[in-house]
């Protein structure tokens, strides 16, 4: 006798957002559910799915895609995903899993906590990505191997739990289990951080040495090419620690800044061979 709970393969799958993250998501989820459909706002984006035939159903229109959803994957802007938790009532009446793409927590799963019980919600982050966002550089195998960060509530029941493992398989990801303030507090050292000082350094950058860009200033700025529509919610709900790891940031750059000013190479070769130990540690 099949076990009771939730079987992705029996069940219509809702994306809302499809962009790099909800199209990636929809291209590696095609052949694991019943049904498969899309929504977003953007015309073009639609289209696109469309001519991909990357689910069965693409549209605007809420009503059109939630009718009957079994599972609900909020992959869009944290701001988004807040939105949509108040909206999702007005458009699910019957028992739905709720996940969440979001890479701050903490805020996110307060709403999940105000929506309805016939809800069964769970927050989701996979740590993988592009700076380069749309539909357009979607791939089925963006998932493969990256490390999804679950954080339950405790509310979240056997569906929701059995959802997101099940939708974790079929990525071919690897699941970790935290506390979303714990991941809030990691992904700002992890990620957060990387974007703002990215943007940093590329603002203090004069434009006259565009010539003389090789691959480690590529490699060091790429994450200022992300549009800022899709990190200032996550700045903004992951600010307390985002601040956090700025003043550990400056101070680690005045101890360099300091070693220089006074010419003191020993100093700074100490500082430089601690970072390179630490580096290896960390990767």
């Amino acid at each position: 006798m099949d076990e009771p709970g939730f079987k992705l393969s029996e069940a219509n799958v809702a994306v809302i957002g499809l962009g790099l993250m909800g199209g990636s998501m929809a291209l590696a989820l095609r052949d694991h559910c019943r049904q498969l459909k899309g929504l977003d706002v953007d015309p073009d984006t639609l289209s696109l799915a469309e001519q991909m035939n990357l689910v069965q159903t693409a549209s605007s229109d809420p009503r059109v895609v939630l009718n009957d959803a079994d599972l609900v994957i909020l992959a869009c802007p944290v701001p988004a995903i807040l939105s949509w938790l108040e909206q999702l009532p007005a458009y699910i009446q019957q028992p739905c899993v709720v996940i969440d793409l979001g890479s701050s927590k903490r805020t996110i799963l307060t709403g999940m906590q105000e929506l309805p019980l016939n809800f069964d919600p769970i927050g989701a982050h996979p740590i993988c990505g592009k700076e380069t966002l749309s539909l357009r550089n979607a791939e089925g195998g963006l998932y493969r191997g990256a490390t999804m960060a679950v954080t339950p509530l405790e509310r979240s029941g056997l569906n929701a739990n059995q959802a997101v493992r099940q939708l974790v398989a079929a990525l071919e990801a690897q699941m970790v289990v935290e506390e979303a303030a714990q991941h809030d507090r990691a992904l700002a050292a992890t990620s957060h951080l990387p974007y703002v000082l990215s943007s940093a350094l590329v603002l203090a950058t004069p434009p006259d040495v565009e010539r003389f860009i090789g691959p480690g200033f590529r490699s060091t700025a790429r994450l200022a090419g992300t549009p800022a529509s899709m990190m200032l919610g996550v700045l903004e709900t992951n600010r307390d620690q985002v601040l956090e790891r700025l003043k550990d940031f400056r101070a680690a750059l005045g101890q360099l800044e300091q070693a220089l000013e006074r010419d003191d190479m020993p100093a700074l070769q100490t500082l430089l061979d601690s970072a390179q130990s630490r580096y290896q540690t960390l990767l």
